[in-house]
């Protein structure tokens, strides 16, 4: 572990960057290839991603300043490097790049070549390469936009200097854009009209359809990405998804990239902010308190269940709850772990939930990075219906606990007492009865669908990356399909069994120094999946590194690291410094080997020496 500043520009540590490669070639650069060769001059700043990741996502966003400052020095490549076996599908990726705004050349790497080349370890991790064709910086995780953004300003100055800095345009060749009415829709709400009310997230808007759920009846939003509120012309979202019907006839909407919940009035068209500042949480901050003034992060979809609204928060891995009797927000559900751990809600465990669907005694759950489906009951406790983990998804029916999905996002409540599960990565509609226990599939060929509203005996179907909503019988009797299983293709880490010495790597950002004002400014959080796994090593602490002691009699399972460091500026005369919270969650596969590592080391920020 490192706690100290990089080292002079003149002497700052450098390893040749290797080559890009990827199967699926490139994309957003009008059908050319390149190499780094042809991007010697310039800075690069790799992107390892998976568009499952809402930590990548996260990063996407906080890379946008920068991409615009710095557009004639910096190119920013995307390394698609998937999770999820439909990740690895080559439109799939396409599809990804234009939903999420990506204005950047991406590398599909489907066999995660790239990946491999420079061992990175987690989604997402930056990697920068100089001028000159070496990596001069790692970082994983979320919240390092600063650091970087100082290290391209001293990069710029040094190469600037030697003659070996090329500005000019970057390889970014921008699609043409597509004119349908949707453009991946994300979630819908069947209005008291009989209208459909669809979050239209890619063009940041609302759109409400007749009931044919095709004929645009109006938009909300101005289609341009902010955060306004508003006249239904002049208002902003930012990536828009879940809906829900209030009491009093008007829709909170999760506007997800803005870390917000706003209201949109059906009779006026105006909206208006209900929480989040539009500013994204972080560590450390409230979890509770005036919702307007409370920073949330990502919430994915909304329901609402006993008197409040409540929040899939899928950039926190929690669920929290809007009061609107009081104004409030809180966390209900969810430590901000990654993982599937049922019981207590302050104890539970989440991976990105995405879905909500409210019955009167069951909160309903799409826990997609899991691809399980989940519930709450009425006193706040967690269960698991459908799912065993992180790293285990597939097509696979019967009985629940051998049952598999991929990555849902949505989930309805049936009649019956059922539920129907929007399975993304599956592109189907699937069906878990809990009378029975019985996972079955209600539909196939569809594309990405992500939401599902009941009309009668239809449900409609959102699908994404079709464009569009699709209207389903219920079928008596459920489809039927070949059972398939799949492990993520990232491979495991092979480690010996006993000792084994965890190192996060931390090193402050230029000008920036850890933060111990009020204590520790790094905290360290390791469990294991199977909890059998660890003997010794496991908990909370404040150092960056940690002897862990591995169980022999386990031969592998998942090591679950969560890494913070908190820096500032460091200048003596500055009063109120600036600081930045550095933070990353690991779910590091591994397998226990006689002749594997007894070191594993995880880079938060810099460089392994």
């Amino acid at each position: 572990m490192s706690e100290s500043s990089p080292a002079p520009a003149t002497r700052r540590a450098r390893v040749r960057a290797p080559e890009l490669t990827g199967k699926g070639g490139w994309l957003n650069t009008g059908g050319n290839q390149y190499t780094l060769a042809d991007l010697r001059g310039r800075i690069v700043i790799l992107d390892f991603w998976t568009f499952c990741c809402i930590n990548c996502l996260h990063v996407l966003d906080e890379l946008r300043e920068l991409e615009a400052k710095h557009r004639d020095t910096v190119v920013i490549i995307g390394v698609h490097s998937p999770k999820f076996v439909h990740e690895a599908e080559h439109q799939a990726v396409v599809d990804a790049v234009e939903r999420y705004g990506v204005e950047h050349p991406v590398l599909d790497d489907p066999e995660l070549a790239t990946w491999k080349q420079y061992a990175v370890r987690a989604w997402p991790t930056l990697v920068v390469i100089d001028p000159e064709g070496y990596v001069v910086a790692q970082h994983a995780g979320e919240g390092h936009a600063h650091a970087l953004a100082k290290l391209v300003e001293e990069l710029e100055a040094e190469h600037a200097a030697k003659g070996t800095l090329r500005r000019g345009d970057g390889p970014y060749v921008a699609p043409e854009p597509e004119p349908t009415t949707l453009r991946f829709p994300g979630k819908a709400l069947l209005l008291p009209s009989g209208n459909f009310l669809v979050s239209d997230t890619t063009r940041h808007q609302l759109v409400e359809l007749a009931a044919d759920g095709e004929s645009v009846v109006r938009r909300i939003g101005s289609g341009a990405r902010g955060f306004a509120d508003g006249a239904a012309e002049d208002a902003a979202f930012n990536e828009p998804q879940g809906l829900a019907l209030l009491d009093d006839g008007a829709v909170v909407v999760a506007d997800t990239v803005n870390h917000a919940l706003r209201r949109f009035d059906p009779a006026t068209g105006r909206i208006t902010t209900l929480a989040g500042t539009g500013r994204q949480w972080m560590q450390g901050e409230a979890t509770r308190g005036p919702a307007r003034e409370v920073d949330l992060s990502s919430p994915w979809d909304v329901a609402w269940w006993r008197d409040r609204v409540w929040i899939a928060m899928a950039g926190v891995h929690q669920l929290w709850a809007y009061d609107p009797a009081d104004g409030t927000v809180s966390v209900t559900a969810g430590t901000t772990n990654e993982g599937l751990v049922d019981g207590p809600g302050a104890e539970a465990w989440f991976a990105q939930p995405s879905g909500l669907a409210a019955t009167p005694e069951r909160l309903w759950l799409a826990d997609s990075e899991t691809s399980a489906l989940r519930w709450i009951d009425p006193d706040g406790a967690v269960h698991t219906a459908v799912g065993t983990g992180l790293f285990d998804f597939g097509h696979r029916d019967g009985a629940a606990g051998q049952a598999l999905l991929q990555h849902p996002l949505g989930v309805t409540a049936l009649p019956d007492g059922s539920v129907a599960v929007s399975d993304t990565y599956n592109h189907a509609l699937r069906r878990y009865d809990p009378a029975t226990g019985e996972v079955t599939t209600l539909a196939t060929d569809l594309r990405e669908p992500s939401d599902a509203v009941l009309v009668g005996e239809e449900i409609v179907v959102v699908e994404s990356a079709r464009h569009r909503l699709t209207r389903l019988r219920l079928p008596e009797e459920a489809v039927r399909v070949e059972a398939v299983a799949h492990r993520t293709q990232r491979a495991a880490t092979e480690v010996a069994p006993g000792a084994l010495r965890l190192d996060v790597i931390f090193q402050a950002p230029a000008g920036q120094k850890l933060d111990t004002r009020y204590g520790p400014s790094t905290r360290l959080l390791v469990s294991a999946t199977p909890p059998e796994l660890l003997l010794d090593g496991e908990g909370a602490g404040t150092d960056l590194a940690r002897d862990l002691e591995l169980n022999p009699a386990v031969p592998e399972g998942v090591l679950h690291v969560s890494a913070m460091a908190a820096s500032c500026d460091d200048d003596p005369a500055n009063e109120y410094p600036a600081c930045h919270v550095h933070q990353q969650d690991w779910g590091v596969p591994v397998r226990l080997a006689d002749t594997g590592a007894d070191r594993l080391p995880l880079v938060l920020a810099g460089l392994d020496a």
